[in-house]
């Protein structure tokens, strides 16, 4: 009796060994080559599928060679920012695909077939990735379908114009505290040199704490500062092939990432604990920042719905909800006012084109709402700015079945990559100067800049998943570089490295060293 149920034991054990290795081999090799003969029946080419790696390898050589040496500040900034992606497709051309591991992705520039898959929603959804990297930026940012459509709507009214307008009176606290800053460096000197990145960085970051939740950079740097953490620990993560299982294990990286992410909870449910009690006692002053216009929506959502809870979201999810506002308000818009001032330097008769338009709308008064959007040249310069640094420099998305798209079928199984940054610089739709800095393409609007192809230009994203925030991120850059430009004018330091780099974001890897003058 003992060895029969030996032998079914063993038998079991056998079984269940052949099929875990059947998975492993279909996963690493056989899957992996049918899709990779499935697209290049149609035409698509790409570098041959290798075990495991894929083109991670080359890829990581290809970006440590790029990022170990700066370029000329007129040069196309694709080879040293996306140095992979610009070699693939100027080796395989516009119908390519790249291996992320066993994964293929498929590049995707053709404006009609981005408009498609952004406003497919049911079809084309996020990729989800690596499960540590939803550590730093979860919630709406990756949900789906009917979660999705309730967290957009709850949101949505935080994020009403209207609501934009009475949050200006706080940013324009923050712009005041960092000229403040920047004047003392000046009180004694006609010029100084000195980075902006972490002043700018400080400034969105007071900005989201004081609009978002209320509290000063000051009382929300503890959270900045994990965030920062936690981002350059994604950066390298998302370098690696993922490996089903890996962030089960205690690796330094798992165990900091997920002590970072208990210390951010913690910090955040106090923040919101104490925000729903002072709700409740009526507390002024507190109603029209985003997270009590996101508490009243949500509360209003259920009640609606005859207080079913399942209506609205749980306290985890509005948890989540604000870790994403916290990081991608600040570092977004940080990067974008950054490149701005950067370009403006590099173009100084841009700089005092925009000072003029501002003087003349403002003179030395308190910039407006209103004046805010009738700046046509500043606006012409920021709508340049981010086709040339969109914050959002990739989308990615994923299907889950066969799926028709123009004039091919693809297959279950792969990755699309909608890479932002290079459709903001192909010479088809934007010229043969498409690499070069030329506000007035915009003198006449986005629509006749792009010809009227709407999806080649889409620094936020496109369609009902376009950035819910993209208003907010355009006025509080607007309000600071018309506060900047009142006050200052500014060139490049002779330490300047032009050296721009993405991981996350579009940062400048040797940050942004400028020579700022008092006016």
């Amino acid at each position: 009796m003992d060895v029969a149920l030996g032998s079914i034991v063993v038998s079991f054990a056998v079984i269940a060994l052949v099929m875990w290795a059947w998975r492993v081999l279909n996963w690493l090799w056989l899957k992996p080559k049918r899709l990779e003969r499935c697209l290049r029946e149609q035409g698509l080419s790409g570098n041959p599928y290798r075990v495991f790696y894929g083109d991670m390898k080359e890829m990581r050589m290809i970006v440590k060679e790029a990022k170990s040496r700066p370029i000329n500040l007129s040069d196309d900034i694709l080879p040293r920012a996306m140095p992979f992606h610009h070699h693939i497709i100027k080796k395989y051309g516009k119908n390519s695909f790249m291996w992320v591991g066993p994964v293929p992705r498929v590049n995707i520039m053709e404006p009609e077939l981005i408009k498609e898959i952004l406003s497919k929603n049911d079809v084309f959804k996020k990729a989800k990735p690596n499960p540590l990297a939803r550590l730093l930026i979860g919630g709406i940012a990756f949900y789906e379908d009917e979660q999705w459509a309730k967290h957009r709507k709850i949101l949505n009214p935080a994020f009403h114009v209207e609501k934009l307008k009475n949050m200006l009176p706080a940013m324009y606290l923050c712009c005041s505290q960092m000229m403040s800053k920047w004047e003392m460096l000046l009180s004694k000197k006609s010029s100084c040199d000195l980075d902006v990145q972490p002043y700018l960085d400080n400034l969105t970051g007071d900005v989201i704490s004081r609009t978002a939740f209320g509290s000063s950079y000051e009382e929300g740097r503890t959270l900045f500062e994990l965030q920062k953490e936690q981002a350059e620990l994604t950066r390298q993560i998302v370098q690696s092939v993922y490996i089903p299982g890996w962030r089960f294990l205690p690796t330094k990286i798992n165990k900091r990432m997920k002590e970072i992410n208990n210390e951010l909870v913690a910090i955040m449910s106090e923040m919101i604990i104490k925000r729903e009690r002072s709700m409740k006692l009526g507390v002024a002053g507190q109603d029209d920042d985003l997270l009590s216009l996101l508490l009243t929506s949500n509360m209003r959502e259920i009640q609606e719905h005859g207080n079913n809870k399942d209506m609205g979201m749980s306290f985890e999810e509005v948890i989540e909800d604000c870790k994403a506002f916290y990081f991608a308000g600040q570092e977004s818009t940080s990067n974008f006012l950054l490149w701005t001032m950067v370009l403006l330097s590099i173009h100084p008769e841009w700089q005092v084109r925009a000072r003029e338009e501002v003087w003349k709308a403002f003179r030395n008064n308190k910039p407006d709402f209103d004046g805010l959007n009738h700046l046509k040249i500043v606006t012409m310069i920021m709508n340049e700015v981010l086709r040339l640094y969109p914050p959002a420099a990739t989308v990615i998305r994923t299907i889950n079945k066969d799926t028709k798209l123009g004039n091919m079928t693809l297959p279950l199984g792969i990755e699309l990559l909608l890479p932002i940054i290079l459709v903001h610089s192909d010479h088809d739709i934007w010229g043969k100067d498409a690499t070069k800095f030329k506000p007035e393409r915009f003198s006449q609007g986005i629509a006749n800049a792009t010809k009227n192809q709407q999806v080649s230009y889409l620094p936020f994203s496109w369609g009902p998943r376009i950035c819910i925030a993209n208003n907010f991120a355009l006025i509080e850059a607007k309000l600071a570089l018309v506060m900047i430009l009142q006050r200052f004018s500014f060139k490049l330091s002779p330490s300047y490295t032009h050296a721009p780099t993405y991981a996350v974001n579009l940062r400048p890897q040797h940050g942004a060293h400028l020579t700022l003058s008092k006016i």
